[in-house]
């Protein structure tokens, strides 16, 4: 098994601005086996895909740190891969609280995670910017007081709560890149363009998540325009768990078993999980 100071620098190298490194993002270690299995050069989690598997609604304080840390840990002892966590808001308001989870996350066996700008607050879901990169900076400094380049990306979350405010979210970014995040995300941009406007606007490599806006987009347009890194968020886990409504609402209407017979053969599943190291 590769040692996780050499995961880290795996990581981090393989963040390149027009050769994106492609991230999965797993929902359980079979999942994690099988993406391994495929070729997959690191894995990320996602935090809607266990919310889901452990059947509970995807939302901010859903899920407790301990049992997420633990869901990232058993993800980390299933593959030999580099492994980042989607760590939500930090599991606290306070810049120490989020800076106490990135330490935990380096001691579960993680390379790297994501921390939104987020409040779990309907009426007032994004914190006030000078809180949000305040955040952002104890997560930064808890980081580099690792004995690893572990790699913290800052999300801003705008587009996914309402705010579809390009030029705050720019600012956001902007802000974290300042104050040492090694990564910019902000999920649910509207086009190409808006992420052309991202990316020419930072140095240090942002991540476009797949799956929501903007959709048919393909590596190569991505690359083009100089993302770094493309994650799909939970795109596999909602495709696997549409695949199962499908054959349930078949069976139970039509009564024919069309779509539960499209499984995956044995041997392929199988040869995947022999394969993962």
């Amino acid at each position: 098994m590769s040692s996780q100071v050499e995961k880290a620098q795996k990581f981090r190298d393989a963040h390149r601005k027009g050769a994106p490194l492609i991230l999965p993002n797993a929902w359980d270690p079979g999942s994690a086996r099988m993406l391994a299995g495929l070729g997959f050069k690191a894995i990320a989690t996602t935090s809607a895909g266990f919310a889901f598997s452990q059947g509970r609604l995807d939302q901010i304080g859903g899920q407790s740190r301990e049992a997420v840390l633990a869901h990232a840990a058993e993800l980390v002892t299933s593959v030999d891969l580099p492994v980042s966590a989607d760590l939500e808001d930090g599991f606290g308001a306070a810049p120490e609280r989020v800076a106490e989870t990135v330490r935990l996350a380096a001691e579960v066996g993680l390379v790297g995670c994501t921390i939104e700008d987020t409040t779990g607050d309907p009426n007032a879901p994004i914190f006030p910017f000078d809180v949000a990169v305040a955040r952002i900076e104890a997560a930064v400094a808890a980081a580099r007081g690792l004995p690893f380049p572990f790699t913290l990306t800052a999300r801003a979350e705008n587009f996914l709560h309402g705010r579809p405010d390009l030029e705050d979210t720019l600012a956001r970014l902007k802000a974290f890149e300042t104050v040492g995040a090694d990564c910019l995300y902000a999920p649910g941009l509207p086009d190409l363009d808006a992420i052309k406007t991202i990316t020419s606007s930072l140095e240090k490599p942002v991540n476009i998540v797949i799956g929501m806006r903007p959709k048919g987009v393909s590596v190569a347009a991505l690359a083009e325009i100089g993302v770094a890194r493309i994650s799909l968020g939970s795109a596999l886990a909602r495709r696997a768990y549409g695949a199962l409504i499908e054959a349930g609402q078949e069976i139970l209407g039509p009564g024919t078993f069309s779509e539960a017979e499209r499984g995956a053969p044995f041997a392929t599943i199988e040869t995947l999980l022999k394969s993962s190291p």
